[in-house]
């Protein structure tokens, strides 16, 4: 049975660092893409990094360039987002993806696997 199972969410001041995990079994993940994607509330699910399983290719949407940082530790099967410089418009609940290739992995549609989420609250 395949689980992702984030952690690291919580409350911080705006201008500060979070770092949250994704904690990855039930399966071989060495072709995988994993993804950080966010959604919140009254708003659809949006991309905001991806990292494949080689941690060679990495991708970010523009508002967390410069900020958030993913990587892997293969040894562990974890993936983790570093976060700095947060602001209140990064409060959402954070969501963990796998996805099978690199096509498409900016869309949530192409992942098969997700995490439950950690919550994000950045306070002004």
């Amino acid at each position: 049975q395949v689980q992702l199972v984030e952690s690291g969410g919580g409350l911080v001041q705006a201008g500060g660092s979070l770092r949250l995990s994704c904690a990855a079994s039930g399966r071989t993940f060495s072709s995988y893409v994993m993804g950080w994607f966010r959604q919140a509330s009254g708003k659809e699910r949006e991309f905001v990094a991806r990292i494949s399983w080689s941690g060679v290719f990495i991708y970010y949407t523009d508002s967390v360039k410069g900020r958030f940082t993913i990587s892997i530790d293969n040894g562990k099967n974890t993936v983790y987002l570093q976060m700095n410089d947060l602001k209140p418009e990064d409060t959402a609940v954070y969501y963990c993806a796998a996805a099978r290739d690199l096509r498409d992995s900016l869309r949530p549609g192409k992942y098969e696997y997700w995490g439950q989420g950690t919550q994000v609250t950045v306070s002004s």
